[in-house]
């Protein structure tokens, strides 16, 4: 039973890092680029005993002459390739299944995601108290902004010249 589930999340594994970075990819193949990135993510490099030449040795070594990539199968044979150098004080079987198990389970590890920030320019940019002049009235006191009225001249068709200030006035002159 432990066998069966430990062997369905190796697969997970392999669909996980088959498909990451490639929106097109399937996950019944993976290329060179994310067979490195597992091989990073879940420790199978150590920089001493495998190194990322190893890596990509193994992967060119159980590839397809002319394929650029690995299915789930040659992917297991890869490992299996990894595995006594990674744990060299164990036998053959042994290693093989302590490096699957650092293999089952895991997923992509997304470090060094640039995430957007407003500091410096943009924020003061953006502060709508900080504005002066024409663009001051397209803003009200909060900071929101007063859509189409705020962008443009409403035209005062009233007869008065702006900033009149007996506007309106007119008619209550001619009543007396």
């Amino acid at each position: 039973m432990a066998r069966s589930t430990e062997m369905a999340s190796l697969e997970e594994s392999f669909r996980k890092f088959a498909i990451y970075g490639d929106t097109k990819a399937t996950g019944q193949e993976m290329n060179g680029k994310n067979w490195a990135k597992l091989c990073k993510d879940c420790k199978v490099t150590d920089g001493k005993s495998v190194t990322s030449t190893d890596v990509d040795i193994v992967f060119s070594k159980v590839k397809g002459k002319t394929a650029r990539v690995i299915n789930y199968e040659e992917f297991k044979k890869a490992l299996e390739e990894l595995a006594p150098k990674r744990f060299k004080d164990k036998s053959k079987e042994e290693a093989y299944e302590a490096i699957c198990q650092l293999v089952a389970g895991k997923e992509p590890i997304n470090v060094g995601v640039t995430k957007a920030k407003t500091v410096g320019a943009v924020e003061r940019l953006t502060d709508t108290s900080k504005y002066t002049g024409s663009h001051k009235e397209r803003f009200d006191e909060s900071g929101k902004g007063k859509g189409k009225s705020g962008r443009e001249n409403i035209v005062d068709t009233s007869g008065y010249v702006s900033a009149y200030k007996n506007a309106g006035t007119y008619d209550a002159k001619v009543k007396k």
